[in-house]
């Protein structure tokens, strides 16, 4: 149990920081999800607006600190990757 001020003052930055971060995380996977549900469809048009979309929440999702900027790097080169890959 915290004792200190420091300690206390500590404890709730953490907890605010810990809902920001679970909401920002949350929105990332869904717009993941949403490209991946585009290019299980097989609609190319869709999915590249999906990753349109995407790409940013990511980006400031990695930025924030909220996943590792290689995740974010490889997770956008993946879908990508799939996209391209799909017949037109």
């Amino acid at each position: 149990m915290a004792v200190s001020a420091q300690a206390k003052k500590r404890i709730r930055q953490n907890e605010r920081r810990k809902a920001v971060n679970g909401h920002r995380l949350t929105t990332v996977r869904t717009y993941i999800r949403k490209v991946e549900a585009a290019i299980e469809s097989g609609d190319k048009a869709e999915a590249v607006a999906a990753l349109r979309v995407a790409e940013p929440h990511m980006a400031r999702g990695a930025r924030k600190g909220v996943m590792p900027r290689n995740t974010t790097s490889r997770k956008l080169s993946r879908l990508s990757k799939q996209i391209k890959n799909m017949a037109a």
